[in-house]
């Protein structure tokens, strides 16, 4: 059997590595300062951290953040992003 993804609208920011009130906006979390702890653990050199279901993933540069039909957040590769969504106006 095979079987066909339905047509899902997403919302989705690009990590370029100098975005990071961007992305925190997206997620729906504002640090309170770079002392804050989770703005500590959320951007190590050239990686974001990514609190998912499972677990936190890394998103590297380059790397597109997801949020997904159920309001999950989760980071997704540029090629597999490129071959599964496109821009809907």
């Amino acid at each position: 059997m095979k079987f066909r993804k339905k047509p899902v609208v997403i919302e989705a920011v690009q990590w370029c590595g100098n975005n990071l009130k961007e992305i925190t906006t997206f997620l729906g979390y504002e640090p309170r300062s770079k002392t804050d702890k989770y703005y500590r653990k959320l951007l190590l050199p050239e990686v974001l951290m990514i609190e998912t279901l499972e677990s936190p993933h890394e998103a590297t540069e380059g790397d597109w953040v997801i949020k997904g039909i159920k309001g999950k957040f989760y980071p997704c590769k540029p090629d597999i992003f490129e071959a599964t969504y496109e821009r809907v106006e």
